[in-house]
């Protein structure tokens, strides 16, 4: 079935995916079938062989202005509870790929909550991230004040969460939510060389550290550490492992297979 809130592009350039969100007249408003369209979306490309890395964006104006509060306002603590809705927010975390978000315009709430869940955020200048839940009586629930605090610090964090305020691109990178900041136009274009000097590299490599890299924000050190070197020595098993060591001797680029 073609979903009806995004696009998906599963070749937009060698080896990498794009997954545009389409709801430009409510700003890319987060209803439940968008968010059950992106992780069905991922979860095909994430089993894609041709695919190595995905990005995530909106368009100009808004990479998601929040929730769709329309859907959500006149809902009881049970019925949210019986929704799930989260349960599609979990899928999207369990993508094993590198994906990047290309931000535009507004994150925020559960934008800025969807594009914390990516590995990576390349923001337009205009960008503007926050967490505006308090101005309309309720908080974030989808990883706000977990994710916002690990990225940018607990004092930042309440203050965001606690005033609605937005920060900027400029803010956000100097914080280390956003890895790079370019100017209007060109985040989509960012994202795709990001996205393809990642994709050079070895699958199976890029797929063990990224998760070496999201378990030091779930363990303690010594845990962390144990389970780096257990994938460290799973490189070893691999074809790429032997390809690039090989290749790095013999002075030559390494050409990777994911086997």
């Amino acid at each position: 079935m073609t979903p009806e809130f995004i696009l998906v592009t599963p070749q937009a350039r060698p080896q990498v995916a794009l997954i545009q969100l389409n709801r430009p007249k409510e700003l890319n408003a987060l209803n439940l079938q968008l968010m059950q369209e992106v992780a069905a979306a991922l979860k095909e490309l994430d089993k894609d062989p041709e695919v190595r890395v995905i990005v995530l964006t909106g368009n100009e104006r808004a990479f998601a202005a929040g929730a769709d509060i329309k859907q959500m306002a006149g809902r009881t603590a049970i019925d949210m509870l019986l929704i799930d809705q989260f349960s599609t927010w979990d899928q999207i975390r369990r993508t094993t790929k590198p994906l990047i978000a290309a931000v535009s315009g507004f994150a925020l709430g559960g934008g800025c909550e969807l594009c914390m869940t990516c590995d990576m955020i390349v923001a337009s200048e205009t960008a503007k991230f926050g967490q505006p839940e308090i101005r309309i009586g309720t908080m974030p629930g989808a990883g706000g004040t977990q994710r916002l605090t690990r990225a940018i610090g607990k004092a930042r964090a309440m203050e965001m969460v606690l005033t609605g305020e937005p920060m900027g691109a400029d803010e956000a990178a100097r914080h280390g939510l956003v890895n790079r900041v370019v100017p209007v136009g060109q985040y989509l274009e960012e994202a795709f060389r990001l996205a393809a000097s990642i994709a050079k590299m070895s699958p199976i490599a890029a797929r063990l550290a990224k998760e070496s890299v999201n378990r030091s924000f779930e363990t303690h050190l010594d845990e962390g550490l144990h389970f780096e070197r257990k994938n460290f020595y799973m490189t070893f098993a691999s074809e790429d492992q032997k390809e690039g060591m090989a290749a790095f001797v013999e002075k030559r680029p390494a050409e990777f297979k994911g086997r």
